[in-house]
């Protein structure tokens, strides 16, 4: 999706007769991408694949480790025909390892890289498929793949791209690991600066239910914090006295409860206070600054996030449904004959 939002022309081979989860004029994650239908078990159309790859930039799989070599699809098949291919292979485990041919998904990723530990309360709690599936996956996966497209364009030489959503989940959980290692980082939740320990990091209930979050880190933000909320001339257990946490965040607790999730976002948003309330999925699109943004949009009467990020010249867009259409293989060839 995002490399098509980018401006790409992405073509999707799927088996024919597939019956899709969500269906293919309301997924988000199909937007401005066109498909042909293949039988990979066939050799014709096995041959067929063979010849879009030989003329693509890039290819993206994501089979368990050895299912393309098995299909004569696997990076060697390509270093005559198409030496600069940039050939990006998205797995959970990984090529190699103990684990690379067990199914798993998201949340078993993330539980062996440290992360999932760190998040949660009493027992940690799953961050959607954010954190794995597109954070340490997806995105590592594309940042790896632009980045050999680039030298593949200087040396005319490309490379196989071995994307693992543990190992990138992993690399973003840098700084943590830093943290810890420098023995400002518990390894217990909700005991830290970010994970919800600090009273000053946080959410806070609301008198409607409704939730505001609390982003007060620096100590003058802190003191605008108190400020907004009508507690600087309080007798309080200073900032980062850990040991007096639990007395602010009762108080503040109790601040809070005190207005509605939306008096409260009126009093403390545009400050420094660092404060914003933690909206649906219904009401996020609606927001002034996405509105004023353009963070969403409404394509094919499904609310969904506009490209990101934002470019000052090009214009990435994101495609309505009918463009997610079946593609005839021979109009494909043709415009990537050159």
């Amino acid at each position: 999706m995002w490399l098509a939002d980018m401006g790409a022309e992405v073509v999707r081979i799927q088996r024919p007769n597939l019956k899709p989860l969500i269906p293919q004029k309301v997924d988000v994650l199909n937007r401005g991408r066109g498909y042909v239908e293949l039988d990979l078990k066939d050799q014709s159309d096995c041959d067929t694949a063979r010849a879009l790859i030989n003329r693509a930039d890039m290819l993206i799989e994501g089979m368990r480790p050895g299912v393309m070599e098995r299909l004569g699809l696997g990076p060697e098949a390509f270093t005559d025909s198409n030496p600069r291919l940039v050939y990006g292979r998205m797995t959970g485990w990984g090529q190699t390892g103990p684990l690379a041919q067990a199914a798993g998904h998201d949340i078993n990723y993330i539980s062996i890289t440290g992360a999932l530990h760190t998040i949660g309360g009493a027992h940690p709690v799953p961050p959607l498929n954010l954190l794995g599936d597109f954070g340490g996956g997806g995105m590592y996966l594309v940042a790896g793949m632009l980045a050999t497209l680039y030298a593949a364009r200087e040396t005319g030489r490309g490379d196989v791209v071995d994307a693992a959503i543990t190992d990138g989940t992993a690399h973003l959980m840098a700084m943590t690991y830093s943290m810890h290692g420098a023995g400002i980082w518990a390894d217990t939740r909700e005991a830290n600066l970010l994970d919800g320990g600090a009273p000053f990091y946080t959410v806070y209930e609301c008198a409607c239910g409704g939730h505001m979050s609390v982003g007060a880190l620096e100590a003058k933000f802190y003191a605008e914090l108190l400020a907004r909320l009508g507690l600087e001339g309080e007798e309080l257990p200073a900032q980062m006295d850990v040991e007096g946490w639990p007395v602010l965040r009762a108080r503040f607790a109790a601040r809070f409860k005190q207005k509605t999730r939306d008096e409260w976002a009126a009093l403390l948003e545009r400050t420094d206070a660092c404060c914003a309330p933690v909206l649906s999925l219904q009401e996020a699109p609606h927001h002034p600054h996405n509105r004023a943004r353009d963070t969403f949009a409404a394509i094919d009467a499904v609310t969904q996030p506009n490209p990101a990020p934002k470019l000052a010249h090009a214009k990435a867009q994101a495609c309505a449904g009918d463009e997610r259409t079946p593609m005839q293989v021979k109009d494909v060839l043709a415009r990537w004959s050159t």
